[in-house]
């Protein structure tokens, strides 16, 4: 059975771009062959954290989009272009590159939100002005969630 990544943790990136993944996480980010994990960009200026296995049905289906369609160019773009692989060390810390903490504006404080299949990894401050989206847009769920219920 897959692992199933939830709930959010406010952590610090150290001052080499290291990030320590909570230890309730690390066996479930891990279990993938080879212990591999895939960090990318996502549109919204944050980053996705999965397990290498997760990620491969994701990668195949962002492959096959066409390269003469400008809009899904921009996307492979994103996602594979900023597609990193990366391990745990033996802290459990994660190298997040240069690159990834510039796109999407990491600096010291981040928040990793579980997604299920993945996390999300956003700049804290950035985190709370999604969070406060919800308070501020008043168009209720989403379609197709009319009858969603808690």
């Amino acid at each position: 059975m897959d692992p199933v990544f939830q709930g959010a943790s406010e952590l610090s990136l150290d001052a080499k771009g290291r990030l320590a993944i909570p230890t309730r996480h690390r066996d479930g980010l891990q279990s993938s062959p080879g212990r591999k994990l895939v960090l990318t960009a996502h549109p919204h200026r944050c980053l996705l954290l999965y397990p290498a296995q997760a990620w491969e049905p994701i990668r195949a289906r962002v492959m096959a989009f066409s390269s003469f369609d400008p809009q899904a160019s921009l996307w492979k773009r994103m996602l594979l272009g900023y597609a990193d692989e990366a391990e745990l060390d033996t802290a459990g810390r994660l190298l997040i590159s240069p690159a990834l903490r510039k796109f999407a504006s990491l600096d010291r404080q981040v928040m990793m939100a579980g997604q299920g299949s993945h996390f999300e990894i956003w700049d804290s401050a950035a985190w709370e002005a999604q969070i406060a989206r919800l308070d501020s847009e008043s168009g209720g769920l989403p379609p197709g969630l009319e009858t969603f219920s808690l």
